[in-house]
């Protein structure tokens, strides 16, 4: 379900919007200031896990839309996030094996974007994300993606390394992407799979790492030693895709 991207100004514009469940993608606090309702504010945040950033008036003022911020503004998300069940449900419903892709700590908006292009193309029935350090559902990120942000769930949850291990109870295989894991010619992809792919500087994280079955390396021919993310992802992707296809 789209929603417009907005910013929510003030303090007790932002209390009633944790309150009445709005969608809150970030939250940024005038560094220092922690008077009661600001308190309230950031009790109401991490009872959500919501991302909070402390930064000084200039960067606050630039955000602002209203001018009003109060020493508080808000990031609602841009489109409504998905349950893990409607991944399950969508799988089931084309008759495959579940296909995600998890997201560690991506931060570009355009990375998020082109991923969710490339899962839907793909055959993947969802994207999972980190609530903390990653980038949201943004019109940016809906933009990059094509139209994919209408047709493919993005789960947002708190804690990956457990999402994974959850999701091993219900039958799937992880796989991250690492330059110095296994030709991913040599693996097998097929079957209820989870694609990891990590941030952008930084690759995937050594816990998310350690809890996924398999490590894929992308052979490589040329003078660099990476991938972007987005790109990355897509040809994991559709080396999944072949896989399925094949048989392997």
């Amino acid at each position: 379900m789209e929603k417009k991207e907005f910013t929510i100004e003030g303090r007790n514009a932002v209390i009633e919007a944790f309150r009445g469940g709005k969608p809150i993608d970030k939250l940024f606090i005038l560094d220092g200031c922690q008077d009661g309702p600001v308190s309230t504010i950031k009790r109401e945040a991490r009872k959500r896990d919501v991302l909070i950033k402390y930064v000084d008036k200039e960067r606050l003022d630039q955000l602002s839309q209203t001018g009003r911020h109060q020493g508080v503004i808000a990031i609602a998300a841009a489109y409504e996030y998905a349950r893990m069940e409607d991944i399950f449900e969508l799988a089931q419903k084309k008759g495959e094996p579940p296909f995600v892709i998890l997201l560690d700590n991506l931060e570009d908006p355009h990375n998020l974007g082109a991923i969710l292009r490339t899962a839907n193309l793909a055959g993947a029935h969802g994207l999972i994300i980190p609530k903390n350090r990653a980038v949201g559902l943004t019109v940016a990120v809906a933009r990059t993606s094509a139209g994919a942000i209408n047709y493919t769930p993005v789960v947002k949850v708190t804690n990956l390394v457990q999402t994974i291990e959850e999701l091993k109870k219900k039958g799937l295989w992880f796989v991250c992407a690492d330059m110095g894991g296994t030709l991913m010619y040599d693996l097998n992809l097929t079957g209820p799979i989870g694609l990891v792919i990590g941030n952008e500087g930084e690759g995937v994280g050594r816990l998310v790492r350690e809890h996924c079955d398999m490590t894929a390396a992308i052979p490589m021919k040329g003078d660099i030693d990476s991938l972007n993310a987005s790109v990355a992802a897509g040809v994991l992707s559709y080396e999944i895709v072949r896989q399925r296809l094949l048989g392997k």
